[in-house]
Parts: structure tokens; C-alpha cells; sequence
């Protein structure tokens, strides 16, 4: 999901995080101990700075989106082994934990400077396959990516979200699952949230059934998730 580093003023810290239901989290997460506090965690090489166990590393839900549905106990319908088309993958923050639970993870990104630090992130990560690529545009990609996709996680910073996540549907399974963030400031920076995130969710339904939306406060601000799947 771009790993958009604003954050809400009171994001909470892991010694007040929320805590979600661990029975919605894939295989290859989990919570747990790291530096005395509790935290989802993925397997894997470091990336960010964040603590470890060991092998184990801590995911900040508080720089993620994704972690942050997970963190709120949504039902994302993620499964460990899924092969993932990643859309906004940036510099590679939250795509790097989906790489060390999915299975092949496609990970776009039109801007040259991250997609350079997301290189770094895939060269011990492989199954992990960058794509500088830009989203609004899958007839680019289409080529390269597998169809039948388990998933599309989405979180990209740009005008018309909904809309990349519609023209990205073709790669999805039937029974596959988007899971997508939109940033109401993304869209509008001067109209109501709950409007931008009322506009964008019935875009998506040209494509897709919602399942579930939640604001993703108290971790991000003016942030909508989205779990749907292909009509």
C-alpha cells in the first residue's frame, strides 16, 4: 500500500496499539515480543529501521496501511502463499512484509527513486518482482503479471484511486480480494473525507463487491480500507 509516512497526531505507540483479532491475520504473521513490546511481525530481512527477534521483525502499523487494517482486526481475506499484485509499493516499507507471507509479489511504482530503494528491498526477497510501472496504466504490466490473482493491495497517492483499483480487476481471481487504502487528501484536499471515501466506493462497485470499509484512525488519518472482490 505508497507508504505514505503521515500518520495520525495520536497514532498509537505499541504500548497503547488497539491489537487486532489475530484470527484475521495471514499465515506468516503474527504478534509478538519484540524489545519488550507487543507487535505484528513478518519473517524477513530489515527494511526500515524497525526492532527484531531474531528472525522475526516488527511491522509498524502506524507506517502501513496494511498493518493497520490487520492491526483493526479487519477481514482482509489475505492468506500466507497468495500471489499478490502490489500497487503504490514506494520504497517498499509495507510491500517487503507482504513478500515475506505472499507468494510472488508484484510490486508497482512509477516513481524512479523509490522503485531504486525498492530494488534494494527485493535483492534478498525473491519473490518479490518491482515493476516501475505506473498503476493507471496496467496494459504496461499486463504482460508481466500473472493472471488469477489471489490479491491487489493497493495504496496509491494520486488522484482516482478507485479507478486504478477497477482498470487493475483483470489480474484478480474470481474468488481473489482488493484490499486498497484511500486517502481522502489524495482526492480532494479541501471536501469532507467521508464524501471523497462515498465517491470512491461506489467507483468501486463497477468492478466489485465491498465487503467491508473502515477508517483506518486512529493510525492514519483521513484514510478509508477497503476489502472487496470482483463482481
Amino acid at each position: 500500500m505508497s507508504d505514505d509516512p503521515s500518520t495520525s497526531d495520536d497514532a498509537p505507540t505499541s504500548d497503547d496499539a488497539l491489537g487486532g483479532d489475530d484470527s484475521v491475520l495471514p499465515a506468516g504473521v503474527e504478534r509478538r515480543t519484540i524489545g519488550g513490546e507487543e507487535t505484528l511481525a513478518t519473517r524477513g530481512e530489515p527494511v526500515y529501521g524497525e526492532p527484531t527477534d531474531g528472525d522475526w521483525r516488527a511491522w509498524n502499523a502506524s507506517r502501513s496501511k496494511l498493518g493497520a487494517t490487520f492491526e483493526l482486526g479487519m477481514e482482509t481475506g489475505l492468506a500466507g502463499g497468495d500471489r499478490v499484485l502490489y500497487l503504490g509499493a514506494a520504497a517498499g516499507t509495507t510491500v517487503s512484509h507482504v513478500a515475506d507471507f505472499a507468494g510472488p509479489t508484484y510490486a508497482v511504482e512509477f516513481a524512479p527513486r523509490p522503485t531504486r530503494d525498492l530494488l534494494a528491498v527485493a535483492e534478498p526477497r525473491d519473490r518479490l518482482f518491482p515493476l516501475l510501472k505506473d498503476a493507471r496504466a496496467p496494459e504496461t504490466y499486463a504482460h508481466v503479471v500473472e493472471s488469477d490473482l489471489d490479491a491487489i493491495v493497493q495504496d496509491v497517492a494520486t488522484r482516482g484511486q478507485a479507478d486504478v483499483a477497477v482498470r487493475n480487476a483483470q489480474f484478480l481471481a474470481d474468488d481473489g480480494r482488493l484490499v486498497a487504502a484511500i486517502k481522502a487528501r489524495s482526492e480532494d484536499v479541501t471536501a469532507d473525507p467521508e464524501a471523497v471515501f462515498d465517491r470512491a466506493v461506489d467507483r468501486l462497485g463497477d468492478a466489485y463487491e465491498v465487503l467491508e470499509r473502515r477508517r483506518l484512525e486512529p493510525y492514519h488519518d483521513d484514510h478509508l480500507a477497503v476489502v472487496a472482490r470482483p463482481r
